[in-house]
């Protein structure tokens, strides 16, 4: 997944180097590099969130079960 978002951000950086005015390179970095990888590491990192909220949760209810049974 790393390798995706490093080629893609290759791409991109050398788009925005080629742009005639910096505004327009640093513009073309944003939208064309920066924007799409945050959306791709977004919607691709939603499972793993979902995975360790379940795992905090279950620790946070074994946590209570077993205080709950000290005392």
């Amino acid at each position: 997944m790393y390798l995706i978002a490093i080629a893609w951000l290759y791409v991109a950086l050398l788009a925005a180097i080629s742009d005639t005015t910096v505004v327009g390179g640093v513009l073309t970095f944003i939208f064309y590099g920066i924007a799409p990888m945050a959306l791709f590491f977004w919607l691709f990192g939603t499972s793993a969130r979902r995975r360790r909220q379940r795992e905090r949760e279950a620790s946070g209810l074994n946590d209570r079960a077993e205080s709950n049974a000290d005392q």
